[in-house]
This record gives structure tokens, sequence and C-alpha cells, in this order.
């Protein structure tokens, strides 16, 4: 199975960005992974909240195959312990699932075309976090994931 993590907009914090390609590499060991940035929408200030989760949702929608697993990333997702994560993530490699793709949205959140798309919403917490730490914290519990379903130490129970 291959995981890809799709985000709206460019990291410009270095700090994070070094800890994202940090633990990118680390999940690397454990299944094949890419983080893939779509560009903001030009011109956004310009247009309405509609038409840019419009525009963004059609960017997320060109990079996903009909075969793919869509999971975005929501607030109004189901919650998962790193356990019971680490478990979502087995029950999608059991299945012989090719790709599952994660999205990260843009301010404003996923068009009504992007939620249609979606097999399931996750969420990572109840608070609201910046797009750009929700990139950190995901990766990161991708890769605690992987470390629960291996029983190495990286997880204390």
């Amino acid at each position: 199975m291959k995981i890809t993590l799709l985000a709206i907009g460019k990291t410009d914090n270095k700090q994070l960005q070094t800890l994202i390609d940090d633990y990118t590499k680390r999940l690397g060991f454990y299944v094949p992974f890419t983080m893939e940035v779509i560009p903001d929408v030009k011109h956004a200030k310009n247009l309405s909240e509609t038409l840019q989760k419009q525009a963004e949702g059609d960017e997320i929608l060109k990079r996903t195959s009909t075969a793919d697993v869509l999971i975005l990333l929501d607030e109004k997702g189901k919650s998962h312990t790193s356990e019971g994560f680490a478990n979502f993530l087995q029950k999608k490699m059991n299945s012989g699932l090719k790709n599952l793709i994660f999205v990260i949205g843009g301010p404003y959140g996923f068009s009504d075309a992007v939620y249609d798309r979606a097999n399931g919403k996750v969420s990572l917490s109840a608070m609201t976090f910046s797009h750009q730490m929700v990139r950190l914290f995901f990766i990161e519990q991708l890769y605690r994931g992987f470390t629960i379903l291996r029983n190495e130490p990286y997880h204390h129970r």
C-alpha cells in the first residue's frame, strides 16, 4: 500500500519543515509515503469562500483516481487513539488497497465535491491547528501507527 498526503499551500516555517522531513524519512522505512503540496489558489483574496473551496477541490480531485481511498482530515471526522489509528491502517493494508490518500484542506475546508468523493473522514483533534502544524502532527501519527504495528518501542503503552 502507498500512502499520500495532499496538502493545500506550502509550509513556510523552516523548523516545521525540518520536522516534517524527519518524520517523512522515518516513515519511509515502513511504507511508501509521499506528501504532495497543492499550490495555493491564485488571487484567492478576490474569491468567495465557496469559489476558493471549489478551486482547491478541483485540484484535489485531479490528483485522485476512482480506485484510491480518499480520507479527509476533518474536525468532524472519526477520532482515534494512536492504537486505534494503527488498527485503521492495518485494516486498510489487509484489504489489499493500493493507494490511500489523506487530505488536508485549505483554510475554509473542503468543497461539496470533495466531501462527496471522500471515503471517510478522520479527526486529529477537536481543537483547531494551523494547516502547517497539522502536516507534522499527521505524519508523526502515521509513523507512530507503524511503530505500534511493529511493536517497536517508540510508542509507550
